[in-house]
């Protein structure tokens, strides 16, 4: 084989840096021996990765159709490595690394327990859970940065396999005594709802769910979790929809209460998300609870 995991590793790491200097930086490489690696792999394949724009370095097509195979081909790299031992002073003993992205709710609320639950079972097991909002997720599963993504809106990036998880109800709460115990749909169109940030699942769920009864929020909040959300609406500065399980606490102290209203039964569905370049481990379909053939061969 004539090209090298470094010339992949340098490319990669200029795709998303955007200079060779910077991806010098990343690989602790010095930006002329970054641009030489580029320019072998370019010569190589007889033809150019990226545009040249000002300084910057911008991906054409060829190295976009590349990206996701190199990214693929080292992460199987560091995998291959870690199972052998590499690097590891007890090679027999090595930790079970699984890497999972998750949006907020489900990362906080619901991954908790399974995840302890795993570890009783299997000690050896590291989880490195990662939490951001849905579109975060979804970026993290592109880059391969994590084994699977679970989410709670849909996936709109084409490229991905998506597999349905389960189910989450959804709730109306607000601070308890702050509103009648059933509102009408004049005021709920009327009340201030404390939303998340766009690319968020629950705020598309929420979208989806109301904005067909209500038109439109006549008033609104913006907060950048759905922790701020709880202690915000438990303060009475509003109404909030969100899961169930994650207002369980404050509904249990009596900070929160669940709103009647005329809209139906609200859930959504939660989604795992793969690259098909990156393999599931076998504990991580079983912290989830997904069959062997969730995603068919791999």
């Amino acid at each position: 084989m004539h090209l090298t995991l470094r010339q992949w590793q340098v490319f990669v790491s200029i795709a998303d840096a955007g200079t060779t200097a910077a991806a010098g930086a990343q690989l602790a490489l010095s930006q002329s021996a970054t641009s030489a690696a580029l320019n072998e792999l370019e010569n190589q394949l007889a033809s150019p990765l990226f545009d040249r724009v000002g300084r910057r370095l911008v991906l054409n097509a060829q190295g976009r159709a590349l990206l996701d195979p190199a990214r693929a081909l080292l992460v199987a790299a560091a995998d291959l490595e870690r199972a052998a031992g590499v690097g590891q002073a007890n090679a027999g003993q090595l930790p079970l690394l699984l890497r999972l992205g998750a949006s907020t709710t489900i990362g906080n609320y619901l991954l908790p327990a399974r995840v302890a639950a795993l570890m009783r079972h299997t000690p050896q097991a590291q989880v490195d859970l990662r939490i951001g909002n849905s579109a975060d997720v979804v970026a993290a599963v592109q880059r391969l940065d994590v084994d699977l993504g679970l989410i709670e809106g849909p996936c709109h990036e084409s490229g991905l396999q998506v597999l349905p998880w389960q189910r989450d109800d959804l709730v109306i709460v607000a601070a308890a005594g702050s509103v009648p115990d059933r509102m009408d749909l004049a005021a709920l169109a009327q009340a201030r709802w404390l939303l998340r940030e766009p690319g968020s699942g629950t705020r598309e769920a929420v979208e989806q769910a109301l904005l067909p009864h209500l038109h439109h929020f006549a008033r609104s909040m913006q907060l950048g979790s759905t922790e701020a959300i709880k202690q915000a609406a438990a303060a009475g500065l509003g109404l909030a929809c969100l899961s169930r399980h994650a207002v369980a606490d404050l509904i249990a102290l009596d900070s929160l209460t669940i709103v009647e209203t005329p809209v139906p039964p609200m859930s959504r569905q939660l989604w795992a998300v793969r690259h098909p370049g990156k393999r599931v481990p076998p504990p991580l379909r079983a912290l989830l609870g997904l069959p062997a053939d969730a995603f068919g061969p791999e």
